[in-house]
């Protein structure tokens, strides 16, 4: 009585094949679920921190654009105004404070050595260019100056080298444009390596799960299978054993038992097979 008492102890305390195969599969389905949330939050954050900065560079170039677009426009009428000087004109005016408010703004959003440095070289451009144009009122006016040869000579090269600088900011910000559009790309096959990992890692605890279930569930089926196969067809005796402490273990051992009542219950019944043959002979005999 006790030793079944602890043997339904030991049979609660001990790991069923059940809890095996499901940790198993659990263990693998934790795995990929766990490099799959990995996976899409990297892809994810790279991919808002990467869309900000592209957006950040194609806002940069189309405000440094525009900037330079009003500076043209301003050095345009500065011409349209020096042909005209013969007749009524009108001197160009140009909100320099809104420009310097709206590049400072632009420069501030820069965070690379290149194009702040690239920024200073414009707005000291754009200072030499404004402290130029703003002679051209004594220009017109004097009688020894010719407006013309002031505009081409001395305000056009400070314009020019205005609108270099800028063409040199621009073309920095498209250069950090591709380069961060090929850090998308680097970043996108970066977050999907947890996923590629993960899914290695999967073939290999599945192969591995099925080496485990083959090796401890399979294989053992296979020799209790043979072992009740030649007890049943050629009388051999069951000595078939089973590794572990799991249903399969008290399965193996409750048909060893099943076999050695049955032989003991053959010999049993052949040994009485026996006495009755003899007492019929001997009854036989003494009739």
């Amino acid at each position: 009585m006790l030793d079944k008492i602890l043997k339904k102890v030991e049979r609660h305390r001990r790991m069923t094949m059940k809890k095996k195969l499901s940790l198993g599969l659990g263990s693998i389905a934790a795995i990929l679920l766990l490099s799959s949330v990995i996976s899409v939050l990297e892809y994810g954050r790279m991919s808002n921190y990467v869309s900000d900065l592209i957006a950040a560079d194609i806002n940069s170039i189309n405000k440094a654009q525009q900037l330079s677009a009003a500076c043209e426009t301003y050095n345009l009428r500065i011409l349209a105004t020096i042909g005209e000087e013969d007749t009524l004109y009108v001197l160009p005016s140009f909100d320099s404070a809104a420009f310097m408010t709206e590049y400072n703004a632009l420069r501030s959003s820069f965070s690379t050595e290149a194009t702040i440095a690239a920024a200073d070289s414009v707005i000291s451009s754009y200072a030499a260019y404004m402290k130029t144009s703003l002679e051209l009122e004594k220009v017109i006016k004097s009688d020894f100056i010719d407006s013309r040869q002031w505009f081409f000579e001395r305000l056009q090269p400070d314009f020019q080298n205005f609108r270099t600088a800028t063409e040199m900011l621009t073309n920095i910000i498209y250069k950090d444009l591709k380069d961060n559009s090929e850090t998308f790309q680097d970043g996108f096959y970066r977050s999907i390596m947890p996923g590629i990992v993960s899914v290695c890692v999967g073939l290999l605890l599945v192969v591995l799960l099925l080496f485990f279930i083959i090796s401890y569930y399979v294989n053992p089926i296979y020799r209790i299978d043979s072992g009740v196969w030649n007890y049943l067809k050629f009388g051999k005796r069951y000595t078939c054993t089973v590794d572990g402490d799991d249903e399969l273990v008290s399965i193996n051992d409750g048909i060893s038992e099943i076999v050695e009542e049955n032989m003991e219950l053959k010999k049993r019944l052949s040994k009485l097979r026996e006495e009755r043959e003899k007492l019929i002979e001997s009854s036989e005999n003494q009739g």
